[in-house]
């Protein structure tokens, strides 16, 4: 594996990083105090083909690999992990999900309409009982002469509100379990569609974040991804992706950390000098730069594997289960080198311990990822029950 980026790389990186420098970074402190889910951002996010990175450009993306890709949504993760949200659930769920389970006439309908931000979309499997147990839905969906009725309830649906088309898993017959699981292309602009938006997070306040019900949503006939009893398998892979993006995003928090500690401990003066020629502030700079390097490594591991059509998917779950961890680390100790000023939101370390918390949980918690690997380790599924 050679890591060396090439010249494209290199420009896509440094134009993430000037875009998020200039545009986002100097908007996420106001969103976040006004938990402001900021459309206009979202469209210049859109416009410059960060919504469907990964999509090939005859369907309107911008058909970067998986590693350019990763370039991307670390720079963003590092200015606002809010808006790598939309990107993250944009691109890696629902745009990969269509991408690899649509139809043609699925994919020339959906995915240009989502590259360029004309529509969000939004990914529908969690419910309020059903969360690392994906299998276990009880939305159900009915089959009937005009195609499909579906009735539940979605929770934490990231662009739930703002959302066009919605990817729905629903139980077509609960006897088959796992094997009567389906994704539909749900239309959310009819009655039976309720989103609601959830207030008061912890961190992601600028993210658009949903609980939806569905009462009675009518599905077309040609409006599910792939066919009865994929469903579990098209979650499973969109959360390949999804994971990688997340990862990816946290390396930019990693990242985020250290020049933002970097640059308070040059600045801070205590007992005459500044705090970074102290030994015990160096340790701790150091510890989150061993922990940034480590994490970009992971993420680039899983998008190279990616990229060459390998099987990936316990180096991506290495990937997300050690990125995000790094990153609640790095954003602790952040805080720590900062002192009292990390405690408020005038340095965005105070934001990033906030925002990063919850990477550990969704998109399958750290102990979700501890049991992919074992099972990849030992063989054996410790999920199924003995």
């Amino acid at each position: 594996m050679d890591f060396t980026l090439n010249d494209e790389q290199r420009l896509i990186r440094q134009t993430a990083r000037e875009f998020t420098d200039n545009e986002i970074v100097e908007r996420a402190r106001d969103n976040d105090r006004d938990e402001r889910f900021d459309v206009e951002l979202v469209g210049k996010i859109a416009d410059q083909g960060y919504l469907g990175a990964i999509v090939p450009r005859e369907y309107g993306g911008a058909g970067l690999d998986y590693l350019t890709y990763g370039l991307v949504v670390e720079e963003i993760g590092r200015g606002d992990s809010a808006m790598r949200t939309v990107i993250s659930v944009q691109t890696s769920l629902v745009c990969a999900a269509i991408l690899r389970w649509g139809t043609e006439e699925q994919k020339q309908r959906y995915l240009p309409n989502l590259c360029t931000g004309e529509w969000l979309g939004c990914f529908g499997l969690t419910e309020p009982d059903t969360g690392s147990d994906a299998a276990n839905q009880r939305t159900r969906a009915r089959r009937t002469g005009a195609g499909w009725v579906i009735n539940g309830a979605k929770m934490w649906i990231s662009l739930g509100n703002h959302a066009k088309v919605a990817l729905i898993f629903a139980q077509t017959d609960p006897e088959q379990a796992h094997r009567g699981l389906a994704c539909f292309l749900v239309d959310t602009d009819q009655p039976g569609f309720q989103p609601q938006p959830i207030h008061h997070k912890m961190g992601l306040r600028a993210s658009d974040t949903a609980a939806i019900s569905l009462d009675d949503v009518e599905v077309a006939p040609d409006a599910m991804l792939g066919a009865v009893g994929d469903g579990f398998k098209v979650a499973m892979s969109a959360l390949d992706s999804g994971r990688y993006s997340v990862a990816a995003g946290c390396v930019g928090i990693c990242q985020g950390c250290v020049e933002a500690s970097v640059d308070y401990a040059k600045e801070r003066e205590q007992f005459g000098r500044p705090i970074a020629s102290f030994q015990l502030v160096q340790g701790m700079l150091a510890d989150m730069k061993v922990q940034t390097d480590a994490a970009r490594m992971l993420v680039w591991r899983a998008g190279w594997l990616k990229d060459t059509g390998a099987p990936n998917t316990t180096e991506t779950s290495i990937a997300k289960l050690y990125a995000t961890e790094a990153a609640v680390h790095c954003a602790n100790t952040a805080i720590q080198v900062h002192g009292g000023s990390g405690y408020v939101d005038d340095h965005p370390v105070e934001r990033y311990f906030r925002d990063v918390r919850v990477t550990t949980l969704y998109e399958g918690t750290s102990q979700i990822q501890k049991l992919i690997i074992g099972r990849a380790l030992t063989g054996i599924n410790a999920l199924v029950p003995t």
